[in-house]
């Protein structure tokens, strides 16, 4: 993978369509690199005239690690967050969004369209709001505003819990491929047993990318340390597209619905039958909404 040097870290990416085509840059969710974006839904982008960058965030993939960061438990985080006390971390969602900017300059993209999930679409929707002349849309999916409301801020129990569930074998490449199944089985759209097989290639492809638990932690711990961003989404601008599943059981759809409510003019679709992720057969919805905000040039991705 080429890498570019991005507010003083390594960042690995990747670009797909034409050059001359409108930049969207897509951003992923709490440890996964940039291999979890389903080539389909790349693909569907891509014929729809986009040039999509995606790219490992910090601490995932082959971008740079803060291995031996001093971090607290992630149960004191929460419980901090909760109460609005200040949480320490390496870093926050802050940075993240100024690594994903600095990646823009290193490009050469003066403007682009943002996609994030779940915490990908927490540090668009600061980039957002931080950089708004960077920006052309938003599209935020399965994400939140950061609000500590039970309400809003928490799926249940044993979401949370697949989602930190560590490997058997860090080191073994069918551990990690099982580990990911077991957490996506708990947090994701219920699979058809004819899509397995395809799904557990794709969870190869993300394993093999590059998983660190201890990096997750870090990751989540920045969610938590930069607390409620609401103030924030009220100076987003941009044309914006908030993307939630009714069935999300780690995000709740109220987390959504409460992005958009928090976004001048933003539109809010709720998918039914989604969770926490990108189920394979509703990639074609997805892609045509994405398209709709961005206005992009192409066909129909269905």
């Amino acid at each position: 993978m080429p890498t570019v040097a991005a507010n003083g870290l390594t960042i690995d990416y990747e670009e797909h369509g034409e050059a001359g085509a409108p930049p969207l840059l897509a951003i992923m969710g709490l440890s996964m690199p940039a291999a979890a974006w389903p080539p389909a839904l790349v693909e569907l982008l891509v014929a729809r005239g986009a040039r999509v960058v995606t790219f490992d965030n910090r601490d995932a993939g082959g971008s740079t690690r803060f291995a031996g960061a001093p971090t607290i438990p992630v149960a004191v985080a929460i419980a901090r967050a909760a109460l609005r006390l200040h949480v320490p971390a390496p870093y926050t969602l802050h940075d993240m969004a100024d690594d994903a900017i600095g990646l823009l300059d290193a490009l050469g993209i003066a403007k682009a369209h943002l996609i994030g999930v779940s915490m990908g679409g927490m540090i668009a929707q600061l980039m957002a709001a931080k950089f708004p002349q960077r920006v052309a849309s938003l599209t935020s999916i399965m994400s939140s505003t950061g609000n500590p409301s039970p309400r809003v801020a928490f799926g249940r129990p044993r979401a949370i819990r697949a989602i930190l569930r560590r490997p058997t074998d860090p080191h073994d490449l069918q551990s990690l491929v099982d580990n990911l199944e077991q957490k996506f089985s708990v947090i994701g759209t219920p699979m058809r047993p004819q899509e397995r097989a395809a799904q557990r290639a794709h969870y190869e492809r993300i394993a093999r990318r590059g998983l660190d638990s201890a990096a997750a932690r870090r990751q989540l711990l920045a969610v938590l340390a930069t607390g409620d961003r609401r103030s924030w989404l009220a100076r987003i601008v941009a044309p914006t597209l908030v993307l939630h599943g009714r069935r999300d059981p780690l995000l709740p759809v109220a987390a959504g619905v409460e992005t958009a409510a928090c976004i001048a003019g933003a539109r809010l679709v709720v998918i039914d039958d989604m969770g926490h992720d990108l189920p394979p057969p509703l990639l074609p919805r997805i892609a045509d909404e994405i398209a709709a905000v961005a206005a992009l040039p192409g066909r129909p991705a269905g």
